[in-house]
């Protein structure tokens, strides 16, 4: 009898299990900035790999990695450091009392709650393994594997109600190898043995070993986020000045343009000419000649340069002639000493931080490959983007880029056809041309001298107020009845038109609560001519 009711006992125990979190996650130490470590093994790659995280091994070397989002640690300070860590962190696991015995084909569709599983053999994740935390962000997961640990294709990991990558563990007595197309999470450390991770796998946490080579093929896996883990901010962001209000700018040398253009922001030089801009198509000032606001420019200039120049980087990217190919950044000062090429796609990754800065500084020249685009994830602004270049820039067709650009003593700075620039190319010293583009400064700036157009009948012109607006724009007609039909109409920066109205009184208030803050265009036709435009900034 006594038998039966601890058995009743125990099996009502399990059932509520899964509510509790009976592991306690390692100290991983200075091992959580690695992606990829071994303490003693070579750590290699083939293929286009996109990593986040530091590489490296404490006895071997570290092969055939283009550029790697984190540093190249082999058998040096860092490495002793992170052996001696992971040491600890694979004891800690060893030594946990597991609350679960699987059965060593984990997936097909299932379901874990927190806890510490055993499998006392080789295991196999096979299709879909789910790990719900119920709701508990701090819900730990551990996996102790007393053999080889491998993947099926395809398979993959799914983090439910509050499970996070930084919470997972999976601690393997022998062999790691993931199948191709596989979704790993969590921190793998495998003892004694080798992991191999195949093309089109994703590891959103480590792969670390205590004695056995790491081999990645065309992968991508990149450092789980939370559990304590700094949030990246970034460097500071410079102090842009009066220089925050040019689009395009030089200054010494000519800045001058051909094709269709259209710019929002200050256009200028300090010594030299601005040629070549159409004011119907420059939403702001061009500044013909050399005059104050450029001097000054000029010399704000210098100190922007001057902040970028003496900051400090935290990850050197050894590659800058493979530069782009997909790589992934994150908001840090990153270094390229030498000339480099933009190839293909550059993500700047925010991890939802809007205010997050990226500063990438380059010792040589930037060109970019025709249809080059750096694009802006989770929260990542282009005014939070900044670019210093000690050479030339050369921004080819059709290339989307994102950012300041502050270029010093670039001989030519050149914007080719069809090409966007969401921010601002300014350069010390250099003639700088662009030639049918889009350039749109971002920033707060309230630009002076805004080109408008007017029929020459005062009578006819139309006050908006206020300028910047939030919630409404009053509009005010001196004379409506001159004009027979009078329309509205404001676009975006991109053009898409997004208010469209016939004035039919004297006096009309527009509703612009729905339209997010930036910078819009507006224009006033009459008789089916136009008699009015100009630039309104919505600010929340």
């Amino acid at each position: 009898m006594k038998t039966i009711l601890l058995s009743i006992i125990t099996a009502s125990v399990l059932m509520l299990g899964p509510k509790v979190n009976f592991g306690q996650a390692p100290n991983l130490g200075t091992a959580a900035n690695f992606v990829l470590f071994s303490t003693d093994g070579a750590v290699s790659n083939t293929g286009l790999s996109q990593l986040t995280g530091n590489v490296g091994t404490n006895n071997g070397s570290s092969t055939a990695f283009g550029n790697v989002n984190g540093v190249m640690h082999d058998g040096d300070g860092a490495s002793a450091q992170c052996a001696a860590d992971l040491l600890i962190a694979y004891n800690q696991l060893n030594s946990t009392i597991p609350t679960f015995w699987p059965a060593p084909l984990l997936g097909n569709g299932a379901t874990l709650f927190a806890g510490v599983y055993n499998i006392g053999e080789q295991a196999t994740l096979n299709s879909g393994l789910t790990l719900d935390a119920q709701g508990n962000a701090n819900a730990v997961f551990i996996f102790q594997i007393q053999g080889a640990f491998s993947t099926n294709a395809a398979s993959k990991i799914y983090l439910k109600n509050g499970a996070l990558a930084c919470n997972v563990f999976w601690k393997v007595e022998g062999l790691v190898s993931m199948a191709s197309g596989t979704t790993m999470r969590g921190t793998i450390i495998a003892n004694n043995s080798a992991i191999v991770i195949n093309t089109g796998d994703t590891l959103e946490g480590r792969a670390l070993s205590t004695a056995g080579a790491i081999t990645v093929d065309g992968v991508l896996a990149y450092t789980p986020i939370g559990c304590g883990s700094p949030a990246l901010a970034g460097p500071t962001a410079p102090d842009l000045k009066t220089t925050d209000c040019y689009a395009i700018f030089s200054g010494n040398g000519a800045v001058t343009n051909t094709g269709i253009t259209t710019i929002i922001g200050d256009v200028g030089s300090n010594v030299g000419l601005s040629t070549g801009f159409d004011p119907m198509r420059v939403t702001g000032t061009i500044h013909t000649i050399p005059d104050s606001s450029t001097a000054q420019a000029a010399a704000d200039l210098l100190d922007v340069y001057a902040y970028l120049n003496t900051l400090s980087y935290d990850i050197e990217l050894l590659y800058p002639a493979q530069f782009g190919n997909d790589l992934v950044l994150t908001p840090h000062t990153y270094l390229l000493n030498a000339a480099t090429a933009l190839t293909g796609s550059l993500y700047l990754n925010a991890q939802g931080n809007a205010n997050a800065v990226f500063v990438i500084l380059i010792n040589g020249a930037l060109s970019t490959s025709t249809y080059a685009k750096v694009i802006l994830t989770n929260g990542a602004q282009a005014k939070n983007v900044y670019w210093k270049i000690e050479g030339a820039v050369s921004i080819n067709n059709y290339s989307v880029f994102k950012g300041t650009i502050v270029s010093n003593n670039g001989a030519l700075g050149a914007m080719n056809t069809g090409g966007t620039l969401d921010g601002r190319a300014l350069l010390m010293v250099g003639a700088l041309t662009t030639n049918a583009i889009t350039t749109t400064m971002i920033s707060n700036c309230t630009l002076t001298g805004i080109p408008e157009v007017n029929s020459g009948n005062t009578n006819k012109r139309v006050n908006i107020y206020p300028n910047p607006f939030n919630a409404s724009v009053q509009l005010t007609f001196n004379d409506l009845s001159q004009g027979q039909r009078v329309e509205f109409i404001m676009y975006n920066v991109l053009g898409v038109e997004v208010i469209k109205v016939v004035l039919l009184k004297q006096s009309i208030l527009l509703n612009t609560s729905g339209l997010p803050s930036g910078i819009y265009i507006y224009k006033i036709i009459s008789d089916n001519q136009l008699i009015q435009s100009g630039r309104l900034v919505s600010r929340k």
